[in-house]
């Protein structure tokens, strides 16, 4: 018979994933695949030309100062990226020369 701590299944599923740390590649994988759907939120919205490449690049910038933070932070970075942030950030290397060649 199994033994519960008295909380929900949910909750202990989510203790379950949290507890589970990701491979490199497994991780890699996940950014790639929440940069790849900020970049078609962004094509919803009538930016054709953004990649989930482009959304990194953008939010991994801020990274190069200060390292590479926790998981939860790379996540909420990137979902909570703002046209008018990406385009800034976009502008603004234009300007230097940043951008890598298209």
């Amino acid at each position: 018979m199994e033994e519960h701590d008295g909380s929900a299944p949910e909750e202990r599923a989510i203790q379950a994933t949290a507890d589970t740390e990701l491979s490199e590649t497994e991780l890699n994988e996940t950014i790639e695949q929440l940069c790849q759907s900020k970049a078609e939120e962004f094509h919803l919205i009538g930016y054709d030309h953004v990649s989930g490449a482009d959304v990194w690049e953008c939010v991994s910038d801020k990274y190069h100062k200060k390292g590479t933070p926790p998981l939860y932070e790379i996540v909420n970075d990137i979902l909570s990226l703002k046209v008018t942030q990406f385009m800034n950030f976009i502008t603004l290397n234009m300007y230097r020369g940043d951008m890598r060649n298209r």
